[in-house]
């Protein structure tokens, strides 16, 4: 929003534009846990439609997941990562697999 000050000796005005910054929003990591119980055809699917991977990709995430004892999956601002969240663990339960998926903060 632009400001004006006057010269007060009756010289020329001066107009100064400042710019707020705005800070990034502050990111979120997905995380998918191994267990001995979900097929990993399941947490494929998971990350196909919930977090939109390509197969490729989802089958790359998903043997990470089943190496390491868990994988990300991606960075989300909160709402977005809560809501995917709270949808792979509906998936989840629908499916009757007790895959667990959390957040933290990047």
């Amino acid at each position: 929003m632009p400001q004006r000050w006057e010269d007060p000796a009756g010289g020329v005005a001066v107009e100064q534009e400042t710019r707020e910054k705005i800070a990034k929003p502050r990111l979120w990591k997905i995380l998918l846990h191994n267990d001995n119980y979900t097929t990993m055809d399941f947490v494929v699917l998971v990350l196909v439609s919930v977090f939109r991977k390509k197969e490729t990709e989802a089958i790359r995430i998903m043997l990470d997941v089943h190496r390491k004892g868990i994988g990300v999956v991606g960075a989300y601002t909160y709402a977005v990562a809560e809501t995917k969240v709270a949808r792979v663990a509906e998936m989840a339960r629908q499916a009757e697999f007790p895959l667990l998926c959390t957040m933290e903060p990047e």
